[in-house]
């Protein structure tokens, strides 16, 4: 077989590629590149950083080394089109070039799975390695990535996944509405656990700290964690209904691991781990010892993927995390305070609950946030097809004109009018938190 010397395989149309990698013993990814090299070149490049070559040649790189290790070139798609400038800095042209082309492509790498083996952590190293600085390059992303079933094997993936986050909040049919404790911090423990009795007496299915609350001395975990339990064990003893709490549990392993206990031991039924702060090798131990759902905060995406010709697409990114364990993941929203649009936002959501694997789905529960309230409600299940999903409403609920409890009240009342196919304006004539709601969010 061919290695990358060579191209393996040459389509001028790339064809759309599933979720499962075309051959059992291989990882692919899917990359878009912008090169003033001949792009067969500049993906050689790739294959030979990312495997068994280097910038020169090697002792002890034979060919039959090469043809038991290094990745191969499974596609490349030149695409028809001209870029003035470079999109990122630092690149160089082809020598004796001077008024080189410049062009973008997408390509296919393989890698055995024997150069790594069933390995999250190694996996990264490989597909978005050394990669991301090679010179030939002014733009580079990667788009997907599919892995051999062995990954599944290695991986538990989520625990809980849709069905068990609604076994365990008690929500059936419609998404689960949630909230963020706003002021996103400033508040101690008892404060909180004032709010959250607010929130449960409002009906509210899930609240989730913010990812900026931790384990601060104005609002230390364990007490905050105690003060919001003893509220939503006494209203689950009055009301038969348990709110979920997604307790923001980042730190260290050791913390985190004592962390969970305790939210475990007063009855909690959800944490919380930022993943860019702890990282792939803490969400799968945290995913080793967790007996809770793990609700996945991506907070530090943009720096992933905001340039559009450098990082990751969340395509691939979120990949990672379900198979690590995350049984919830955070998507944005539509029409949100981000600089994101709607059909990437649908994309990102639509990718967690698409299996990953034939005997192995990994699905994980979008979680639609940032600037989101009762207006966004159709375009999200239009977009999405599913109410499988999370809904987090921060200022969409606290800053309702009537308060919280009438913002919980207008966000399902929302999503109760959506699953119906009963347009909002409608809905709301006998609804005041709804029609409420709409009238604040208008904007």
């Amino acid at each position: 077989m061919a290695v990358y010397g060579m191209l393996a395989k040459f389509r001028t149309e790339m064809h759309v590629r599933g979720h499962a990698v075309s051959d059992p013993t291989r990882i692919e990814a899917d990359y878009l590149i912008e090169t003033t090299f001949d792009p067969r070149v500049a993906a050689e490049a790739m294959a030979g950083e990312q495997s068994s070559g280097t910038f020169v040649p090697v002792p002890g790189e034979t060919p039959e080394l090469k043809a038991r290790s290094a990745a191969r070139i499974e596609a490349l798609d030149i695409q028809d089109i001209e870029i003035p400038q470079p999109s990122l800095p630092g690149s160089v042209n082809p020598k004796g070039v001077t008024d080189p082309i410049r062009r973008q492509a997408r390509v296919t790498l393989s890698w055995p799975m024997d150069n790594i083996g069933p390995s999250l952590p190694n996996l990264v190293a490989t597909v978005a390695g050394n990669l991301f600085e090679l010179r030939q390059f002014s733009g580079l992303r990667l788009d997907d990535i599919r892995l051999p079933a062995t990954f599944a094997e290695a991986y538990p993936g989520p625990k809980f996944g849709v069905a068990g986050t609604r076994r365990l909040a008690g929500v059936g049919d419609l998404p689960l509405i949630g909230t963020i404790i706003k002021p996103s911090v400033g508040f101690g423990p008892d404060e909180t656990a004032a709010l959250t009795r607010t929130l449960c007496d409002a009906g509210i299915d899930f609240i989730k700290d913010d990812e900026l609350q931790s384990d601060g001395p104005h609002c230390p975990f364990d007490e905050r964690a105690r003060a919001v339990m003893r509220v939503i064990n006494d209203h689950a003893d009055r009301t038969g209904k348990k709110v979920m709490y997604a307790f923001n549990l980042t730190g260290e392993i050791d913390q985190m691991r004592r962390r969970h206990d305790l939210v475990r031991d007063l009855g909690g039924t959800c944490i919380m781990a930022s993943l860019n702060s702890v990282g792939l090798v803490g969400m799968i131990e945290l995913r080793r010892i967790s007996d809770l759902p793990i609700h996945a905060h991506r907070n530090g995406w943009g720096y992933l993927s905001r340039a559009p010709m450098l990082g990751w697409s969340y395509v691939a990114w979120q990949k990672l995390w379900r198979l690590a364990g995350a049984d919830h993941m955070h998507v944005n929203g539509l029409q949100s305070k981000f600089a994101e649009t709607d059909e990437s936002v649908i994309t990102s959501a639509r990718a967690c609950l698409t299996p990953m694997f034939h005997d192995k789905p990994c699905i994980a529960m979008p979680v639609f946030s940032s600037g989101q309230s009762a207006k966004q409600a159709p375009g999200t299940y239009a977009g999405l097809g599913s109410a499988d999903l999370i809904v987090t409403a921060g200022g969409g609920i606290m800053a309702h004109p009537d308060g919280p409890a009438a913002g919980v009240t207008g966000l399902r009342e929302a999503w109760e009018a959506t699953m119906a196919s009963v347009p909002l304006d409608e809905y709301a004539r006998e609804r005041p938190a709804l029609a409420k709601a709409l009238e604040a969010y208008a904007a």
